[in-house]
Parts: structure tokens; sequence; C-alpha cells
């Protein structure tokens, strides 16, 4: 069965302790409603960033920040187990409104490895 993830965008100035505790109960009954449904596979939210570049000669820069230069960033993220991308964005959907933000759904392929 496909999986896709379900990624929640925040502004780079977000500021956690905005977050109230009917948000965090909206997010945690959606968590709860995608186990009882079989799809949720992964959940989680996640913290500040570093950034590693390949420099010429080998050398390799580390510095803070997301690599790519925007106004939002992944600030958590969800990997379902779904039918198709309907039933993902049917789930994405509910993502938006439990958290009050932006999410986006891609599909995960996987590549096997050789033998």
């Amino acid at each position: 069965m496909p999986q896709y993830l379900v990624a929640g965008y925040l502004p780079d100035d977000f500021d956690p302790s905005t977050v109230d505790e009917a948000m965090i109960n909206d997010i945690h009954a959606l968590n709860k409603e995608m186990i009882a449904a079989g799809v949720r596979k992964f959940a989680c939210g996640l913290g500040a960033t570093k950034s590693l570049r390949a420099q010429a000669g080998g050398e390799i820069l580390v510095t803070d920040g997301p690599y790519l230069e925007a106004k939002e960033h992944i600030g958590g993220l969800w990997i379902l187990e779904c039918a198709d991308m309907d039933e993902a964005v049917a789930w994405a959907r509910k993502g938006l409104v439990a958290t009050r933000g932006q999410v986006e759904v891609r599909e995960i392929f996987f590549m096997p490895a050789p033998e």
C-alpha cells in the first residue's frame, strides 16, 4: 500500500508558546483517529535545523538553519499508509485543521536495494 508524507509547515518566526491546549488536544485526537484507522505509521514534531553543505576540496560546512532560504519550514510530519492520494489528502485536510497551519502531501517512493 502506498505511503505518504504529510508535512506541516510553520513560519520561520513561529513561537511555540502560541500553541494552545485546544490545538494540542486536536492533534492528539487526530493521531488517535489515524491509529484507529490503521493509516498512521509514524508522526513527530521537528526542532531546530542544522544545514550541511559540501565545499570544494571535500570540506563539509555545518551551519544553523535550513539549507533552503524560505519563509516556512517543516515543523512536523506524519507518515501515512493510504489506499491512494485522495485518502492521503483527506487525512491532510484533518491535519491542517488540527494544526491550524499549512500542510503538504507527497507520495513516498521506495527504491529497492540492489542485490
